[in-house]
């Protein structure tokens, strides 16, 4: 989300506020803000606040019919470890733009967009966080869901440090580290030399950051196998076969090539299993929240004041 710095910013802007791509594209323009961190309302404060207000009316915007009279209903995905004031907060911004709320945690939406209700063990990467799920065929228990800080932004935050161990001279900011984090990620052996273009100095400048993006991609790789190898202990004996040959990926940071065969390798050599990624593992999340919405009745929604 971003607002016009100045009045020459809003002369050329000609909009209160950017969001998403737009507003990434006119950054130096722009109060830039990222309203979300580790999937929650990021410090709290009424700026932070705001801009995620802007967000949830952006994309109620997007789907407005027209009838005033009609319910703004909203599923809201959230962490497996998000805690109460974390939840509170997200309702608070939602307040006056939604008439009620549902708090879903992510991998569980994931489950229940591909019926996977039973017998699988989700495990949800976005940017923010790594969500775990046991799902037994029942709901989910605190037990059987966990966090990881460490996500897609951990990728980005190591990669950009290596670069700048390996590359002191080379110019570049989080945003391009980023995009190319994006179009290049791999874990396990490369396929293809990653060569960016970078400014050093007064000159443009190809430079090989294929070591670097590998070591950062697979900084996650442990700690989601040793979180994973902890749930499926819980797994009762009779159906932790099944579960291991059942782990599905999904969210964006699920993207980065070789990662799907670096967890059932992980498998095999503990036992035997697989993992396998979602077909969309952007949107996966956001169509199991539509099929819980559709499905919910009345009881389940939190009504909000406006």
């Amino acid at each position: 989300m971003g607002w016009p710095v100045d009045a020459d910013a809003r002369e050329l802007i000609t909009k209160p506020v950017l969001v998403g791509r737009d507003a990434l594209d006119n950054r130096p323009l722009l109060d830039l803000r990222r309203p979300l961190e580790h999937a929650i309302v990021k410090d709290a404060t009424e700026k932070d606040l705001e801009a995620v207000r802007e967000l949830v009316r952006h994309l109620i915007s997007l789907v407005e019919t027209g009838d005033k009279k009609s319910k703004v209903r909203a599923v809201v995905g959230v962490p497996t470890g998000a805690f109460r004031v974390n939840r509170h907060n997200l309702r608070s911004a939602m307040a006056g733009l939604a008439d009620s709320v549902m708090m879903v945690s992510q991998p569980c939406a994931v489950a229940y967009g591909l019926e996977a209700l039973a017998h699988a063990l989700v495990i949800d990467i976005g940017a923010g966080t790594v969500d775990f799920c046991v799902m037994r065929g029942r709901y989910p228990t605190e037990e059987d869901q966990k966090t990881l800080p460490n996500a897609g932004d951990s990728i980005d935050t190591r990669l950009m440090k290596l670069i700048r161990e390996r590359h002191p001279d080379a110019q570049f900011s989080i945003h391009m580290v980023r995009e190319w984090k994006e179009q290049h990620s791999f874990v396990g052996e490369p396929k293809n030399r990653v060569i960016v273009t970078v400014p050093i100095m007064a000159k443009a400048a190809e430079i090989d950051i294929t070591q670097e993006m590998r070591s950062a991609c697979e900084s996650i790789v442990g700690p989601i196998c040793e979180t994973l190898t902890g749930l499926l202990v819980q797994v009762e004996p009779e159906d932790r076969v099944k579960m291991r040959n059942n782990v599905i990926l999904a969210g964006g940071t699920s993207l980065i090539s070789g990662l799907p065969q670096a967890i059932t390798k992980m498998l095999r050599d503990t036992g035997g299993g697989r993992a396998t990624a979602v077909i969309d593992p952007v949107f996966t999340g956001s169509d199991g929240s539509l099929a819980i919405a559709r499905d919910a009745s009345a009881s389940d929604w939190d009504q909000l004041s406006l």
